[in-house]
């Protein structure tokens, strides 16, 4: 049990503004029952370069702006906050040694907000004062990073070297174990392996990154690396865009309007016509994202959900980021199935035939989408061993990986 600090029923969100290296107060967040109220601070409202943070949940207005029907917060808020790893981090920091059975609900997701490190995905953080910014964080180096993440994970109690040593990265989301990094003027995502991992988790992201880079998609720079005898994944952040800058994000989940455990309702389809209106360049934006759905089924990515897919947000328009978190899952036969659906009619498996079917939802045609294909399945053939060699997968990795989760048979048929 949790007994050191009740749950947070208020909290502050401080904002980065397009363009400006502080952050300002926007307004406060309020329990009421089961939901979260936004309201938004008088000062920003008189702010001339004021934007809302996302319309339609939070439309520049006076007054307490209660969450979107069936949702408990407003999705950009959630947005910003920590998911699983994050929140066993936190966790750990009062339940001292978490379990299996241990309840992240005890703390609450403000309680969260305000205890996760502060150089968050986006451009929103979050704080206990209205009038004074405390960023929340710690240097440390991946090795020491590495360390406190397997300690974590073996249910060990962290030092408080240690846990600051993880505080930095609880922000990032997803489930797997991650860190923040500084490597000269870049900043840097590092996702860690662990000794429970079934498959080489790390290098079969790092070679699908590696290979979307090849066949033309717009990706953030990664590299594979080894720490401690463990493979490290790391990812260029395109959220930060110059010394100070940061740029608002918004998940497909909170463009849909849904809760993460409704997220199976997400579809491409729906993030089709999303990007048809409201987004920037619509045309080209629809041909990636169709781009990317292709690739995603060609390298066995099913983990395709709508928190891995985001768009920048400047106030007004949206604008599809480059592609993140490309994975190729195990499968226990050769069917599989993307995790949105591909057509309107609900289908999702992941077969190149129901990409070329499903075109015409993002404004091609029948030729438009073979020539896509078959340039991606053509690239990643001929171009596998040597972006396998650029992740550092061993001789079994890609003999393993090959016609199973890379071009498996399945998606041909």
């Amino acid at each position: 049990m949790i007994t050191s600090k009740p749950a947070a029923s208020a909290a502050f969100v401080w904002v980065w503004l397009p363009d400006a290296t502080d952050p300002v107060v926007a307004g406060r967040l309020d329990t009421m029952a089961d939901i979260v109220l936004f309201t938004y601070g008088q000062s920003y409202l008189a702010r001339p370069a004021a934007i809302p943070l996302y319309l339609p949940e939070l439309p520049l207005q006076r007054g307490p702006i209660r969450p979107r029907e069936s949702l408990s917060i407003a999705g950009c808020i959630r947005d910003a906050g920590p998911d699983a790893w994050g929140q066993r981090v936190i966790l750990a920091r009062y339940a001292g040694r978490p379990t299996r059975d241990s309840d992240t609900d005890e703390l609450g997701l403000l309680s969260y907000l305000l205890e996760s490190g502060s150089d968050r995905i986006g451009a929103l953080d979050f704080q206990a004062s209205p009038t004074a910014y405390v960023p929340r964080g710690g240097d440390a180096t991946l090795a020491e990073m590495q360390t406190a993440a397997e300690r974590l994970q073996a249910g060990e109690s962290l030092s408080p070297e240690l846990e600051a040593a993880l505080l930095r990265g609880t922000s990032i989301g997803g489930a797997r174990p991650k860190a923040l990094l500084y490597d000269g003027g870049r900043q840097l995502i590092a996702k860690l392996s662990t000794a429970t991992d079934p498959y080489p988790v790390v290098k079969a992201e790092g070679v699908a990154m590696e290979l979307a880079r090849r066949v033309g998609l717009d990706v953030a720079p990664t590299e594979v690396t080894s720490c401690l005898g463990r493979d490290v994944l790391l990812v260029e952040r395109f959220d930060r865009h110059g010394p100070g800058l940061r740029r608002m994000m918004l998940s497909a989940l909170t463009l849909q309007g849904l809760e993460a455990i409704a997220g199976r309702h997400a579809t491409y389809a729906a993030l089709a016509d999303d990007i048809r209106h409201r987004f920037t360049s619509p045309a080209a934006t629809l041909r990636e994202l169709f781009r990317r759905i292709v690739f995603n089924v060609c390298v066995g990515n099913t983990d395709d959900h709508a928190r891995n897919h985001s768009a920048f947000w400047d106030g007004e328009r949206l604008t599809l980021t480059p592609a993140y978190d490309l994975c190729p899952q195990l499968r226990s036969g050769t069917e599989a199935n993307q995790a949105m659906a591909i057509g309107r009619q609900g289908q999702r498996a992941g077969r190149l035939a129901v990409c070329r079917e499903s075109a015409d939802v993002y404004l091609l045609s029948r030729t438009d989408a073979d020539a896509i294909i078959d340039q991606q399945v053509g690239t990643i053939r001929e171009q596998w061993e040597e972006a396998a060699d650029v992740a550092r997968l061993t001789a079994l990795d890609k003999q393993q990986m090959w016609a199973r989760q890379i071009l498996n048979p399945f998606v041909f048929q």
